[in-house]
């Protein structure tokens, strides 16, 4: 055994160290830039006045804190997937399975939701999407016509996927400079064209107040727009040197993104006509806002530009699609491995390609939307989701540095628990600033997910779950969460907690689930046996999927 588990290790390392410092950073940024700038400007606006300037500044600092946990965790263990081993190294398996199901559950949604994006753009050209009004805010939901084509484009993800998506890799950083250059010059274009500077303070400057700024943050795609930068740690394993690359493409993927978002939403602000918001920024609207940039382009004399905005809402959502379809698959092999759902989900084609979780995959995404038949009501979901999947991460990182404090850190967060409850603390604002209507549903899918979880150990799909480590922090931390959202006063909550009791009270509540994690970890010895389990299941998980996926 000894001999099988050194070899499949040797065969992984040669196999997996083949992305460079830029080839990281880029995958980063690629996944960063998908759907979420083409509309953010216009619903960021909304809901925040100028001040939505802020709220993509407040969320790039959120997001970065929570990367910087990452960082280092990854550059700990440089594991394809790693998101969602780490808490299986600290807490056991029930708090791998949970935070596994989230993380699924949130990649599950994001070639949907790319999709819906580049549908909308497309309403141009065809009626894809047709406008209404959900709970107040403009959406743009799919028609029959808009249905049919998502079946189909979900389909070629997955059938790109399976023939082999290497090759894809191979020009991703030519898409991703695609994308560079497009953001860079719609910013150029609009604020050399057209710049009105009293848009900042014709309608006052934080016309909605802060509670407009923070909702802003969570619901109008500007969190969104900036969780792609999970690839810097989902491919660390992948990588030549982890401890330069990781933190490199983590950290400065936000922060390349950040200020290109902020700069487009300053000139998406500055090139509008005054007299678009004469009603007030929560009722800015124009032709064919279901495109909003092109749109604007071409209220500005600016075809040209137009045309590669309606042409790149179609390559950006398509590029972080595609990345999408191939990690959910991955993560739900992942979890098959380690037994923490179906092991039918680890079956492969002979072209080491998951097939079992990439038809899965296609039909989850199908199911998305139903619920969700547009990119304004999916986004907030997604955001709320992927982030508390990320919550678990600060949680892990105060456990190992008690259970693993002789282990190498190539990069080391500095300053004690201050960021990891930072991180934490941002990971919970960020759900509770979506609002209840996006929480309860949130909700429910985790408790389907931990309803199949009885389902599977019931039938003996699976090995029992070790419940006491991760139950003891996850049940409270996930129920005050609902709790909190359900007595707030965002998105149909019923307002006993309100801007300023709100952000305090989930500070102390954000500490209390902290010290209740980092009080029932494992036992360095038992940590230990989970790490090394975990890192010969993800050599043997990348020796089995190859090259070809």
């Amino acid at each position: 055994m000894a001999t099988t588990t050194r070899s499949v290790e040797h065969g992984s390392r040669d196999l997996r160290r083949h992305v460079g410092l830029v080839g990281l950073l880029f995958a980063s940024v690629g996944s960063i830039i998908g759907s979420g700038w083409l509309f953010g400007a216009l619903n960021a606006s909304r809901e925040a006045g100028p001040a939505a300037l802020v709220s993509w500044g407040l969320g790039a600092v959120m997001i970065l804190l929570i990367g910087l946990v990452y960082a280092e965790l990854g550059t700990m263990f440089p594991l394809s997937g790693g998101v969602v081993r780490f808490p299986h190294m600290s807490f056991g398996s029930f708090a791998s399975y949970t935070t596994g199901w989230i993380t699924w559950l949130a990649a599950a949604t994001v070639a949907p939701i790319e999709v819906e994006g580049a549908l909308q753009y497309a309403t141009k050209y065809a009626p894809f999407t047709a406008r209404h009004t959900v709970d107040g805010s403009v959406v743009h939901t799919l028609t029959g016509l808009g249905y049919a084509v998502a079946v189909v484009a979900m389909a070629v993800f997955v059938v790109i996927n399976y023939i082999g998506v290497r090759w894809f890799a191979r020009v991703n950083n030519v898409v991703v400079w695609w994308k560079l250059a497009v953001i860079t010059l719609v910013i150029v274009a609009f604020v050399v064209t057209a710049f009105h500077a009293a848009n900042f303070s014709s309608q006052g400057f934080t016309p909605q107040g802060w509670h407009g700024v923070f909702t802003a943050i969570a619901t109008s795609g500007i969190v969104f727009s900036y969780l792609g930068f999970r690839q810097g740690i989902e491919l660390a394993g992948e990588t030549d040197n982890p401890r330069r690359n990781v933190p490199i493409a983590v950290i400065g993927s936000v922060l390349l993104t950040g200020v290109l978002y902020v700069g487009l939403q300053a000139a998406f602000i500055g090139s509008l006509d005054p007299g678009l918001i004469t009603g007030g920024w929560a009722n800015l609207s124009f032709n064919d806002d279901f495109g909003p940039l092109a749109a604007v382009a071409s209220l500005l004399g600016l075809g040209w530009l137009a045309v590669l905005l309606y042409a790149d809402a179609i390559i950006s959502p398509a590029d972080t699609g595609l990345i999408y379809t191939t990690v959910t698959a991955r993560l739900s092999y992942a979890m098959a491995r380690n037994g923490n759902a179906p092991r039918g989900l680890a079956t492969t084609s002979v072209r080491g390609v998951p097939v079992v979780s990439l038809l899965v995959t296609f039909v989850v995404g199908l199911i998305i939307f139903l619920p969700f038949p547009s990119w304004q009501q999916l986004v907030g979901f997604i955001t709320s989701a992927t982030v508390l999947s990320f919550g678990s991460g600060p949680l892990v990182l105060a456990a190992m540095r008690r259970q693993l404090p002789e282990r190498e850190r190539p990069f080391r967060l500095p300053g004690g628990h201050v960021i990891p409850v930072l991180a934490f603390w941002s990971s919970n604002l960020i759900v509770y600033w979506s609002g209840w209507s996006i929480v309860w549903k949130l909700m429910v899918a985790v408790l389907i997910g931990l309803a199949l979880l009885v389902v599977f150990e019931v039938s003996g799909s699976q090995p029992p779950l070790d419940w006491r480590a991760g139950a003891s922090w996850v049940v409270p931390w996930l129920g005050g969460l609902a709790l909190l959202s359900w007595l707030g006063d965002y998105g149909g909550g019923i307002g006993a907690l309100h801007f300023v009791s709100a952000i305090p009270v989930t500070f102390v509540f954000s500490a209390a689930i902290y010290a209740l994690a980092y009080a029932m970890r494992l036992s360095p010895e038992r940590s230990r046996e989970h790490v090394a389990d975990t890192e010969h299941e993800a050599a043997v998980e990348d020796a089995e999927l190859g090259q070809g996926f």
